[in-house]
């Protein structure tokens, strides 16, 4: 792609299927705290589980008032027990093996604190030049903030750097960042459409061999 010079990757949905690992994660809590699980065909509840930060997810499931005890409890969970049940996306791994090569990678996920967990787990860590939770910023997604904070530590300007989403909350905060946006595997409105990670390889590696 013209003028772009790294590649920002959200993490849920996009790096990894991880619906049974977030539902398995908040459902504990909840467990915790009695309060009934959060099924997988109540869409609505698991897509919040799945796309938005924590705050927000024990704010809509629990309410302002217990969200703070809901956090306590989070805080001392230790979310590795979760990741058997994450499934890398196929063919993510050896795609950012290639890209990593000749383009800055980045990571921008609602995640917290889990998140360098998961990649060291998986041996990802040197693939990205940054990783931008929702620890690093003031709001999550849908707000810009991350994309704005991915792209001054890889030193670019935000309309120089593509982000890889699957939500609507991805797509509103590249909207607001000024950022590129490609969706993967979903029908938002997006400047790129993918369906697998291979395509990004033929995408960006095709446009550094023509520039070679």
């Amino acid at each position: 792609m013209n003028g772009i010079r790294g590649i920002i990757f959200d993490c849920d949905g996009v790096l990894f299927e991880s619906r049974k690992a977030n539902l398995a994660y908040y459902n504990t809590i909840l467990g915790l705290l009695n309060e009934s699980p959060v099924e997988e065909s109540d869409h609505a509840r698991a897509h919040l589980c799945h796309t938005a930060a924590s705050p927000q997810v024990f704010a809509q499931l629990l309410g302002e008032e217990r969200t703070p005890g809901a956090l306590a409890l989070a805080a001392d969970l230790d979310y590795r027990q979760f990741i058997q049940y994450m499934q890398p996306e196929p063919g993510m791994i050896e795609a950012l093996s290639q890209l990593a090569g000749s383009y800055p990678l980045a990571v921008a996920t609602n995640r917290g604190c889990s998140m360098l967990s998961i990649l060291e787990h998986f041996g990802l860590n040197d693939f990205f030049h940054a990783v931008v939770t929702s620890r690093d910023v003031t709001h999550p997604k849908p707000a810009p903030d991350m994309l704005h904070e991915a792209a001054r530590r890889l030193q670019y300007a935000t309309h120089e750097l593509l982000f890889v989403g699957d939500s609507e909350l991805d797509q509103a905060a590249a909207r607001m960042a000024g950022m590129p946006f490609a969706v993967y595997r979903g029908d938002l409105q997006a400047d790129v459409r993918l369906e697998h990670h291979g395509e990004l390889v033929e995408m960006f590696i095709k446009d550094v061999a023509k520039g070679a």
